[in-house]
């Protein structure tokens, strides 16, 4: 039976080619990528030790193996701790909290000219600061969840003009959340409705792809505010794991930062 560490190994090696990894293609390949066999090579572990990982037979590798298995794939940091989690060689995370730190808070309104907000590890809004409520609240006329009106309110694809990149970040940041042990109920129901009912985010969420949230640039439509350019930078609350603080901020002098100015003046 396979397991979400086979998964993740597959898909991982059906990225790579033979020439990307150092190795000499052959004729009559049936694979793009690369092979069983050749993942073990670069690891440094039998064929069939491979195999019974990517199929489920093998469910506790060590942490060598799984070290020597992320050099094999090249996997980058955040992918990197994701297969660490999966081979359970993590502790578990108790549940985040839903409570705001009052230090947070505090930290919140130091960003005076900036939209700031928290989210939880499924990414429903927390708290925001006025001009984060004004930012997000055309979002979430269908959906609270910001991340499901991206797949289900069609006016995400208006309100993002880079929708398209802005889902691929997300789905693969969910997928980090999702690899917590143990899972926060919130994402698993999440992952399930989303996986169950959008075509687009079940072969998103099949490639496997992870990487935290870190910055990120969008380009909104906003229905009131016009067209905005804003970077977007996300922090890990460490005192409350799961939880994240995002703050959106506009180059200074441009429009998109006169918008936001007005926002905070408004409130």
């Amino acid at each position: 039976m396979t397991t979400q560490l086979g998964e993740f190994l597959r898909a991982h090696r059906a990225r790579l080619t033979p020439q990307e990894v150092g190795l000499v293609a052959t004729a009559g390949r049936r694979v793009a990528g690369l092979r069983r066999e050749e993942v073990a090579v670069l690891a440094g572990v039998s064929a069939d030790y491979y195999t019974r990982l990517e199929q489920g037979r093998e469910r506790t590798p060590s942490a060598q193996v799984v070290d020597s298995i992320c050099r094999a794939l090249r996997l980058e940091e955040d992918a990197r701790g994701h297969l660490f989690r999966l081979a359970q060689l993590s502790p578990s995370v108790e549940h985040a909290t839903e409570a705001i730190a009052p230090e947070l808070l505090q930290t919140m309104e130091a960003f005076a000219h900036a939209a700031a907000y928290v989210t939880n590890p499924a990414f429903r809004v927390l708290v925001a600061n006025p001009a984060a409520a004004q930012l997000i609240t055309p979002l979430q006329a269908q959906e609270e969840n910001v991340l499901a009106a991206l797949f289900f309110d069609p006016f995400a694809q208006e309100f993002y003009g880079n929708w398209d990149e802005v889902v691929r970040a997300s789905v693969s940041a969910l997928r980090l959340s999702a690899g917590f042990t143990p899972p926060h109920p919130e994402v698993t129901s999440l992952v399930q409705r989303l996986y169950d009912d959008s075509p687009l985010f079940r072969g998103l969420w099949d490639d496997q792809s992870v990487a935290g949230l870190t910055v990120t640039r969008k380009t909104i439509h906003h229905p009131e505010a016009g067209l905005l350019e804003l970077s977007f930078q996300t922090f890990d609350v460490r005192s409350a794991p799961g939880q994240q603080l995002t703050v959106a901020t506009a180059a200074a002098g441009t429009p998109s930062a006169d918008v936001l100015a007005s926002w905070v003046q408004r409130s």
